[in-house]
């Protein structure tokens, strides 16, 4: 038996979630207790737990992981403030009256708040609580009707800014450093955020019009389960629309140009997304709009100038000029802060803040302890000899590196059915994403592959997060068997999304190679 008990080790872990234990508590008790076994049974050196405070550390001070909490703080702020509600109103009231339109709509919505908030569980529940109900009373199919808010929300995942895309950028970037220590090279390359952002854009816009193209035929060949809404429901005027979209897009310029563009690294861009969520809120709950507005274009101004013309004001040998420019940037940084100030009181008695901290905190906390906790499974689980097991399985399997490949697709596939993306990522991902760059496959192109089937683990029954949370965000007819059928075409498109990627490699590398 102690030959085998990496694999029991594993699943217990299993048996430990599905058992309903706290996920992070279950992956650190089962650990330490098969550290343990192990030592009694003389098949593990008890002494390698002694590296886990090196790996406490290491996450400690992992510069790349603080731009998650930045990152949902950022769409909190925007879920509090209502603006997606705004946003959801606004688009179903423009492409209502087409075939399918609200469909269309919420689609839209999602890909906007994906590419604005990053969040799949406030998207879900917005849209479960907004468009779901005036969709059923336009008549749609209720399995139908809950497929297209489930999956919509889970653009999030996969369109960046995304915790999944951060989490797995820093994982991939690891397993890229192992392989290539493996194969000999010590100036070894590092893998940056920013280039699995850019290669998750278009996978990304391209699942978004595999959902549109499914709505829309399936509005012309089933009528019926998607008509028209309500003529009741008035269009929206162009300056509706322009105020509902406008502010969202113009955030998610900011986060991603800065960080595509070279301009900030993902942390700071976090930032900047944080601070201009914090804005828009202040309007929105009634600000001065001028001072708001002025303070923004003063944080814009103070960018690119200080992009164009640095100044370092500790130097001793600055001239005039160089000291001029310093005083205009203290002046343009005094001016923004004044208008964070004034969002900060303007939001205040609707206690925004209040509530977008403490949902930042739950789920940072959660992701971290998470993280924590894998890395002490993965410890335990190398000191039973898993990772030279997993290496033997990946070499033996039929069909070299496609057979590989395709066998971890359906293994984390099946995994995603039972666990959350972001166990997945760091427990089973560094166990198997370098043996398959050593097989010669991409870091990056494995990277977006992987996270296209990792998102689907957010739709697929029975323990799918997004249909958690639409489940508590429902009407009371919307029973939870027509949220896991309504699913089901939806996981197809997903899996013709991750063939797309596999078939079309271009998808997911071409924008970082031109980007960086």
């Amino acid at each position: 038996m102690s030959e085998y008990l990496d694999l029991i080790m594993f699943a217990a872990l299993m048996g430990a979630i599905l058992m309903g234990f706290p996920v992070s508590f279950s992956i650190a008790g089962v650990a330490i207790i098969f550290a343990y076994l192990g030592w009694m049974l003389g098949v593990m050196d008890v002494t390698l737990l002694g590296a886990m405070s090196q790996r406490v550390f290491g996450l400690l001070s992992n510069q790349v992981l603080i731009a998650i909490p930045l990152f949902v703080l950022m769409g909190a702020v925007l879920e509090k403030s209502q603006i997606a509600e705004n946003l959801l109103d606004t688009m179903g009231r423009l492409f209502g009256q087409l075939k399918g339109g609200l469909g269309i709509s919420v689609v839209l919505v999602g890909a906007l708040l994906a590419a604005s908030t990053g969040i799949v569980g406030a998207t879900v529940v917005a849209m479960g609580m907004i468009a779901l109900p005036t969709m059923l009373r336009a008549g749609y199919d209720t399995r139908v009707a809950s497929g297209i808010v489930c999956t919509a929300g889970t653009l999030g995942q996969i369109i960046p800014p995304s915790t999944l895309l951060i989490i797995l950028a820093d994982v991939m970037s690891n397993a890229y450093q192992q392989a290539q220590y493996e194969q000999g090279k010590f100036s070894v390359e590092a893998l940056s955020v920013g280039q699995f952002f850019s290669a998750a854009l278009l996978p990304g816009l391209t699942l978004v019009v595999l959902y549109l193209l499914y709505i829309v035929i399936r509005g012309v060949l089933r009528p019926q389960d998607m008509p028209s809404a309500p003529v009741d429901l008035a269009k929206p005027q162009w300056g509706e629309v322009i105020a509902a979209i406008v502010p969202p897009i113009l955030l998610i310029f900011a986060v991603l140009g800065a960080i595509l563009g070279g301009v900030a690294t993902p942390t700071e861009a976090a930032s900047v997304g944080a601070v201009g969520a914090l804005l828009m809120a202040g309007l929105r709950s009634g600000g001065s709009q001028r001072l708001i507005l002025l303070g923004a274009g003063s944080f814009l101004l103070l960018a690119v100038l200080s992009g164009v013309a640095p100044v370092r004001l500790q130097r001793d040998d600055l001239g005039l000029g160089a000291l001029s420019l310093g005083v205009a940037y203290a002046a343009l940084t005094t001016i923004g802060g004044v208008a964070v100030l004034a969002s900060l009181f303007a939001s205040w008695p609707k206690r925004i803040l209040h509530e977008a901290v403490e949902s930042t905190a739950t789920m940072t906390a959660m992701i971290f302890a998470t993280i924590l906790a894998a890395g002490m499974f993965s410890l335990v689980f190398i000191g039973l000899g898993g990772e030279e097991r997993v290496a033997h399985i990946l070499s033996e399997l039929p069909g070299g590196p496609i057979g590989a490949l395709l066998f971890c697709m359906l293994f984390i596939f099946l995994l995603g059915f039972f666990l959350d993306f972001v166990e997945i990522s760091v427990i089973v991902l560094p166990l198997v994403t370098p043996q398959l760059i050593l097989m010669g496959y991409d870091p990056i192109w494995l990277g977006i592959l992987i996270a296209i089937n990792l998102q689907t683990s957010f739709l697929t029954p029975p323990f799918g997060f997004s249909l958690f949370y639409l489940r508590g965000a429902a009407p009371k007819e919307v029973s939870t068997g027509a949220i896991y059928a309504g699913v089901v075409p939806f996981i197809g498109l997903q899996a013709v999304g991750v063939l797309l990627v596999w078939m079309i490699p271009n998808l997911a590398t071409w924008l970082p190679s031109v980007l960086f």
